[in-house]
């Protein structure tokens, strides 16, 4: 493993970390894009980068700004920030390695992907969300599920708006810009226009972002795969759902290194 700086369209700087295939030749480079109180070092990252790696994938894991030693605030954290900082990780990628090039998007990693699409289209070959943040309004602002009634609640907003910032999970300041910019974003617009092979996987009891967003997303894109994990909430807890959730997207990822035109299968279960 490589411990890297890159720096971010307006000048912020993105710790970073590369993880090489050894010997074999790789089959692609993934990107690896976290999620809204996260990092690069959340566990579930450094697991699947070791399982990437031995299966042929060059990976590269980054923190968005104000999450874990990148620059910036967490205050100061917005979605056209991360949007700045995911196309400066494409980029870097695109001179660094001549591979084939494909994201896994995390949770609210899903936000800035989804917004990107239309400027990253011709140099990604594919995109796996895991529990993705497709829908602000339903998430956030009007919150369907217990995560968010807990944080947006009208108490909550109150304090958000007179003082500038609320606190996530004990540990993230969100700030009042990235609340104000959610009123107006739609990240599944970008996504259901998209022709980007891709695959979701969503747990069904998912506390934090609802999965019937992802389910009606994936059956209205013909280029989407949808892989429901029964019974799994939003981290996918526990090794052996772990393990299952990485070993979907692998083998996802290595159909589509050889796949040559579109393809979309049946949605699957797994319990």
């Amino acid at each position: 493993m490589e411990i890297i700086t890159i720096k971010s369209t307006d000048g912020i700087m993105l710790e970073a970390a590369i993880h090489r295939v050894q010997q074999d030749t790789p089959r692609g480079c993934i990107i690896l894009a976290h999620g809204i109180t996260a990092s690069m070092d959340e566990g579930i990252l450094l697991h699947l980068a070791e399982k990437l790696t031995k299966t042929r994938f060059t990976v590269l894991r980054f923190s968005y700004r104000g999450h874990g030693k990148s620059g910036g605030t967490q205050r100061g954290m917005t979605i056209a920030g991360e949007m700045l900082d995911l196309q400066a990780v494409i980029d870097f990628t695109l001179q660094a390695f001549n591979l084939p090039i494909a994201i896994i998007a995390i949770s609210f990693g899903a936000v800035s992907t989804c917004l990107s699409i239309p400027f990253i289209k011709h140099h990604i070959q594919g995109i796996a969300f895991w529990n993705p943040v497709l829908d602000l309004q339903r998430t956030f602002i009007h919150p369907e599920v217990p995560w968010g009634k807990k944080y947006f609640n009208n108490e909550n907003v109150s304090k958000l708006i007179s003082d500038g910032f609320i606190l996530l999970n004990g540990t993230f300041e969100f700030g009042r810009v990235l609340w104000e910019e959610m009123k107006w974003l739609d990240p599944s617009r970008y996504f259901l226009e998209s022709s980007i092979p891709t695959m979701i996987v969503h747990g069904d009891c998912d506390s934090c972002v609802p999965y019937s967003i992802s389910r009606d997303a994936a059956l209205q894109n013909r280029y989407c795969d949808l892989f429901t994990i029964e019974g799994s909430d939003h981290g996918f807890s526990g090794k052996e759902t772990e393990d299952k959730v990485i070993d979907i997207t692998i083998n996802w990822l290595i159909e589509l290194s050889t796949r040559d035109k579109p393809h979309k299968s049946l949605p699957t279960v797994f319990n």
